[in-house]
């Protein structure tokens, strides 16, 4: 059983683990610490995949884990990541290459990004996904009113940042 299990949650990461590679891409600034939190992130997700009831999407699922762990690891205010040794756990995620060179204006809309406080960095990425604000939401834990204004008020505060 938890073969399977393992086996289940590998095919259910690998299909998705771009969008940890996002999430990684907005809340860290150099590869070692993109490497870092996406370990970390990959350990919480294995760790708590037999709670996945299956309610929602994986994918919405593991957007929801993947920014919970970003802002929890970024808000203590040391501002380093205490990760786990990720040789303790049996199985091997083979992590595809992830090229951040893309277009300037990429690396200029993740810049601008940073800035933003966690919550809106994590409203903006799931906007930039193209998520419902249904699917925001229900990822963030937030009501979908509540989603819409602070969409707007970040998108507000994007707009400043990206044009001073």
């Amino acid at each position: 059983m938890e073969k399977e299990l393992e086996n289940k949650f590998l095919d259910d990461f690998e299909a998705n683990q771009n969008i940890v590679h996002k999430v990684c891409r907005i809340y860290t600034t150099d590869q070692d610490a993109h490497n870092d939190l996406f370990q970390e992130i990959t350990i919480q997700l294995w760790k708590n995949y037999s709670k996945f009831r299956g309610d929602a999407k994986f994918s919405t699922w593991m957007y929801r884990v993947a920014l919970n762990t970003a802002i929890s690891l970024y808000r203590k205010s040391t501002r380093t990541i205490q990760t786990q040794d990720i040789s303790e756990y049996s199985f091997k995620i083979k992590a595809e290459d992830y090229d951040d060179t893309e277009e300037l204006q990429l690396k200029a809309l993740y810049s601008a990004i940073r800035k933003l406080n966690d919550i809106d960095k994590a409203l903006i990425f799931l906007y930039l996904e193209d998520k419902s604000y249904r699917e925001i939401s229900d990822t963030l834990g937030i009501s979908e009113v509540n989603a819409r204004v602070k969409m707007t008020r970040a998108k507000g505060k994007l707009k400043k940042v990206l044009n001073p």
